[in-house]
């Protein structure tokens, strides 16, 4: 359950296995929008979300899952009424809901990209950019040494900075500026952990970015070698901030739910590889989903097999 989707997948898996998606269902709730001034989430959100857990619940249930496993990122979690929220959520659905600590989502996407990639890696950097926040990790074991999430999510930022559509050139610039500031103490944080060998951008922002600066499209397979380099991306940027989001939506790669957030997901991926000096990102197309399972995965006994949702 994220700030933007929520989203089913129903994966074959078993541990020490590569979990297999047998089908994928999603949802645009556009959650982080439901927020009112008071900070709780409003009525309208907290039923919508309600009636797409218990609609996702008797999917996952038709597809013969053994477990279904539901879990929620920003969103909810600022929501000053997670709590009550949830409890409506388990009451129609029978599901209850563990929210994720920032900090928490960026472990699981390292473990995910760490399992893709392998030890051969050797010490990775991995950014993700959701709606709500932003998570990096510095590491070379699949608990990472640096785990970070700052609220610097594609959405967020769209919201608080980038009034108009398109987006004024004076707003870009001072996101920009701004966001070199509240990168900085961060940024020193992962550098401080070692050099990495391999940085990697994971997330449905990375992978949209890498397909407009030229990358191989989603039907080419997950294996297709995908990067994207921060001079392509400062060309993007010069491009798409000057369109209106029903152009971007147009665009090969970019979904019309996330159209109008992808200037600001291009900012702060820009931000993120300037302040840690990277120019290429390798493109994983595993990421906090895929790490959720995973670790799941690796406390059920050797052998047995399950469908998760």
């Amino acid at each position: 359950m994220g700030s933007n989707t929520v989203h089913l997948l129903v994966v074959d898996a078993h541990r020490g296995g590569h979990p297999t998606p047998m089908s994928s269902t999603k949802a645009v709730l556009r959650l982080a929008e439901e927020i009112d001034a008071s900070g709780r989430m409003t009525k309208s959100g907290a039923e919508a979300l309600t009636s797409t857990v218990e609609d996702f619940t008797r999917i996952a249930k038709a597809s013969g899952c053994e477990q279904v496993m539901a879990f929620a990122t920003s969103a909810v979690r600022d929501a000053t009424n997670t709590d009550q929220v949830l409890d409506q959520v388990k009451r129609a659905s029978g599901l209850t809901v563990e929210v994720l600590e920032g900090v928490d989502e960026a472990r699981l996407t390292s473990l995910a990209v760490r399992r893709w990639y392998g030890w051969s890696a050797g010490r990775i950097l991995t950014f993700d950019i959701g709606g709500g926040s932003l998570e990096m990790t510095n590491g070379v074991d699949e608990e990472p040494d640096v785990a970070l999430s700052l609220p610097l999510g594609a959405g967020r930022l769209t919201r608080d900075w980038l009034p108009g559509d398109p987006p004024s050139k004076r707003h870009v610039s001072v996101l920009r500026d701004w966001l070199d500031a509240e990168l900085k103490v961060a940024a020193k944080e992962l550098r401080a952990a070692g050099k990495p060998d391999l940085a990697v951008g994971s997330s449905k922002t990375f992978r949209s970015l890498a397909r407009l600066t030229g990358a191989a499209p989603s039907g080419a397979g997950p294996r297709v070698r995908r990067t994207l380099t921060v001079s392509g991306l400062r060309q993007l940027i010069a491009f798409i901030s000057r369109m209106t989001a029903a152009d971007r939506a147009d665009l090969e790669g970019v979904s019309a739910d996330r159209a109008a957030q992808i200037v600001g997901g291009a900012l702060v991926a820009e931000a993120a590889m300037r302040a840690t000096g990277v120019d290429t990102l390798e493109i994983c197309p595993w990421a906090l989903r895929e790490g959720v399972i995973l670790r799941r995965l690796d406390a059920e006994p050797a052998g047995a097999m399950t469908s998760t949702g």
